[in-house]
């Protein structure tokens, strides 16, 4: 067995390494393993990690030998978010709700991976249904910061932000609804990616607020993250909000927007020093910066916390203990609802349900739900404009590194302002990834912000690379 550096290994060494006979797939399956079983226990961040890990490895060992040209991301660890289906195995959205749920059909995003003879190593924790900013919300426990085990790695794709930052997998999927790509990656020090709404097929993703959801990648670099992407990408018809992917030009140098007045305010001190510095370093690379306004950018959260809720509400009464997941009985139908719902689903779950049903509700839909889609027509105007204006927008991507864990607990809304800064782009549908930049002065990472118009991944992955700072452990 050749012994693998995994803190050191990328998708093109993974890559060259197997050319070169270097070392072999179960080498690279077995590295990881050993990594899981002396972290995973403390950290919480995988559900399940697949027994059959290293009957696949043996498998694409044996294409190997019989002389097949190994293709980007033949072998590569991935771990997949809870909530994204893979035929035969479970996903059970971090909820009791679905606990013993087996997948009938592979997501998309996992054919297209199944395709490019990717390694799946298992399945991450999350928030349950995607509901939280911080994954405390998991009915199966909370994952812990790989930075600061007393911390939070954020949410709702915290599983598979810490896998990656922690080297328990190569890369991995989440999805972003409000920024639970983007969130987790920046407290956990990882690259976060939410693709352009449409860009990556949601077949197979379980949904939560439909017009918002998006599935994207995690990595430690830029270069990951841009393979991982192209592999997943496409339109599909087992989508109906699926588009072709159209990349927009490319650039050399850019112009970048900054929205001081949006962004001046609640921003933690360390932060927003480390946001001007890294300001100045595109500066002194050539890029030009000018001072942008975005005045409706401040309601994106107030609309987000209305359609969202409305949504998830609406998604989730699926679950209803009748055609699959979990069923208790009560007295006649409709008690066998309430006490499944009220056993299979946690508060946060339950806070959203109830919000959404209200905002849904005869005389409240006028009053908040169809304003909040008005407004969010009016921020997807804004941004059009100003993007007319510059080629990138440009912000922190969380006002406070890593909070405590349960530090937040009690306060819904202070959690939900964790999301400011994130959630304009899934009202928007453009997209928008998460770069790290840094360490704050009690070890927490920092991250950057980078949003653009639609079909703009190329040029956000090219800007990040100027700021990128490889923070892992």
């Amino acid at each position: 067995m050749a012994k693998v550096n995994v803190s050191e290994l990328s998708i093109s060494k993974l890559n060259a390494g197997l050319k070169s006979r270097e070392f072999s797939v179960r080498d690279i399956a077995e590295a990881y393993l050993e990594n899981i079983e002396a972290k995973n226990k403390e950290l919480n961040a995988y559900l399940e990690v697949y027994s059959d890990v290293l009957d696949q490895a043996d498998k694409l060992d044996k294409r190997l030998a019989d002389g097949e040209e190994p293709n980007l991301l033949f072998g590569v660890p991935i771990a997949i978010k809870d909530n994204i289906l893979i035929k035969g195995r479970t996903a059970s959205s971090a909820s009791k709700m679905l606990e013993n749920y087996v997948a009938t059909y592979d997501a998309t995003v996992i054919e297209k991976l199944k395709d490019e003879n990717a390694l799946f190593l298992g399945r991450t924790n999350m928030d349950e249904f995607a509901m939280g900013s911080s994954t405390e919300n998991s009915a199966f426990g909370v994952t812990k910061n790989p930075h600061d085990i007393t911390r939070v790695p954020g949410g709702s794709s915290g599983g598979s932000a810490t896998v990656v930052s922690a080297d328990l997998a190569l890369v991995a999927l989440g999805s972003d609804t409000g920024g639970s790509i983007r969130q987790p990656a920046s407290y956990c020090g990882v690259v976060g990616l939410k693709p352009t709404y449409g860009a990556v097929s949601r077949s197979g993703l379980m949904a939560m607020a439909s017009s918002l959801d998006q599935i994207g990648p995690v990595a430690k670099n830029i270069e990951d993250t841009k393979i991982l992407f192209e592999a997943i990408v496409g339109v599909d018809e087992m989508d109906s909000t699926s588009v072709p992917f159209e990349p927009s030009e490319k650039k050399e140098k850019m112009k970048i927007g900054i929205p001081s007045k949006w962004i001046e305010s609640g921003l933690n001190d360390e932060v927003k020093k480390n946001f001007e510095e890294k300001v100045e370093k595109l500066k002194e690379d050539g890029y030009k910066i000018v001072e942008i306004d975005l005045p409706l950018a401040k309601y994106a959260l107030s609309c987000y916390y209305i359609i969202m809720p409305a949504e998830s509400s609406t998604n989730l009464s699926r679950y209803d203990g009748v055609r699959y997941g979990l069923h208790h009985d009560g007295e006649g139908l409709i008690g066998d609802y309430v006490a499944t719902k009220n056993e299979g689903y946690g508060t946060e779950v339950k806070r959203r349900i109830i919000l959404g049903t209200y905002v849904l509700s005869a005389g409240y839909r006028d009053a908040f739900y169809r304003k909040a889609v008005a407004i969010k027509s009016m921020i997807i105007s804004e941004f059009n404009k100003v993007f007319k204006e510059v080629d990138i927008v440009m912000t922190p991507t969380t006002p406070t590194t890593a909070f405590r864990i349960g530090e937040k607990a009690d306060d819904p809304l202070s959690m939900y302002l964790e999301d400011i800064f994130t959630v304009p782009a899934n009202i928007a549908g453009i997209p928008a990834i998460s770069i790290p930049t840094g360490f704050s002065s009690d070890g927490l990472p920092f991250g950057a912000q980078l949003m653009g118009p639609r079909f703009s991944e190329n040029n956000l992955m090219s800007v990040g690379d100027s700021i990128f700072e490889n923070i892992n452990k």
